[in-house]
C-alpha cells in the first residue's frame, strides 16, 4: 500500500536525515513531501541535498520552498541580503560547497544537479485531505490568493489563528519541542539542527518518526 509522509526542516543535519529515512524505508510507491529548509545552520548542507537528489530517482519526492532556500537563492542571484542571509545561517551553506570545489565562484561549485533541484521547489503541495507549505498561511484566504512571503514566512499570524480552510496545513518553519498538533493545522519542525529530532509525519493516521535527537 503506498503510504505518504511528510518531513520538517532538515537545515544541513546530514546524519539526522539518514536516521529517519532508514526508519521510514520509502519504496517506489510512496511518497514524500519535504517541507523546506534543507540548508543553512547545519554542518552537511550540500549532503544534504545530494540525498535528495539521489532519493528522488526511487521514490516520489515532493521539495517545497524554505524561507532559507529563498535567501540562498537570492544571494547566488544578487548577492546584495549577504549580511541577513550569514546572520541566519548561510554561511555553513556557501562554504560547504566553496569547500568541495576547486573554484572560488560559488555559482560555478554548486553541481548541476542541486541548481536544478533548487530551481523546481514549489511553494506548497495539496492532495485530498491536506495543504502541505512551508510555513503556513495567511488565514481566510484561498491558496490562489496567498503571497510567497507569508507561505515561507508566516509565523504567529497563522499558527495562532483558525485557518478558514477545509484542510489541515502541514508546516515547518517555527521549531516546536514535540510536534504542535491543533484542529486544523500540524507543524513538523522540532528544531533538528538545534539538537533536537527531525520529525516525519506518516499522513494515513497522523502518527510521527523521528531521528535520534542531540
Amino acid at each position: 500500500m503506498p503510504r505518504t509522509f511528510a518531513i520538517g526542516d532538515i537545515h544541513g543535519c546530514l546524519d539526522k536525515l539518514e536516521d529517519l529515512l532508514n526508519k521510514i524505508d520509502p519504496g517506489a510507491k510512496d511518497t514524500l513531501i519535504f517541507l523546506g529548509d534543507y540548508i543553512d545552520r547545519g554542518n552537511a548542507p550540500a549532503g544534504v541535498i545530494d540525498l535528495l537528489v539521489e532519493l528522488s530517482s526511487n521514490t516520489n519526492c515532493i521539495f517545497l520552498k524554505g524561507n532559507h532556500e529563498d535567501m540562498f537563492l537570492e544571494f547566488l542571484e544578487f548577492g546584495t541580503n549577504r549580511a541577513i542571509y550569514f546572520a541566519n545561517g548561510g554561511e555553513a551553506t556557501v562554504k560547504a560547497y566553496l569547500g568541495a570545489s576547486s573554484s572560488n565562484n560559488l555559482l560555478e561549485a554548486i553541481p548541476d544537479s542541486h541548481k536544478k533541484f533548487f530551481s523546481q521547489l514549489r511553494l506548497y503541495h495539496e492532495d485530498n485531505k491536506y495543504i502541505y507549505v512551508h510555513a503556513g498561511i495567511r488565514p481566510g484566504l484561498p491558496m490562489h490568493r496567498q503571497n510567497q512571503q507569508d507561505l515561507i514566512w508566516i509565523r504567529d499570524e497563522f499558527i495562532y489563528t483558525p485557518t478558514g480552510m477545509d484542510k489541515k496545513i502541514i508546516f515547518g518553519h517555527t521549531p516546536f519541542s514535540r510536534p504542535l498538533v491543533l484542529k486544523d493545522k500540524i507543524g513538523i519542525d522540532t528544531g533538528a539542527v538545534y539538537g533536537g529530532v527531525l520529525t516525519a509525519i506518516y499522513l494515513e493516521d497522523e502518527t510521527f518518526i523521528q531521528s535520534f535527537s542531540g
